[in-house]
């Protein structure tokens, strides 16, 4: 029943996660590359990386 619903849930939160992340890193390296503060840009998309790895890591360990 609400098992299932959590899990997916969680999946759908962690692809997001890295999708948007993935998305950012790439824009740095494309239109946003000259921008002033690219470096802080780059920076989001690690912390949205490691946003995604501790939540793998919970849901592995069964945290999540």
């Amino acid at each position: 029943g609400r098992g299932i619903l959590r899990v997916m849930a969680l999946w759908l939160v962690f692809g997001f996660i890295l999708l948007s992340a993935t998305l950012i890193l790439a824009m740095t390296f494309g239109p946003l590359r000259a921008a002033a503060n690219v470096g802080v840009i780059r920076m989001i998309a690690y912390v949205q990386y490691a946003a995604a790895l501790l939540l793998l890591g919970a849901r592995l360990t069964g945290k999540a």
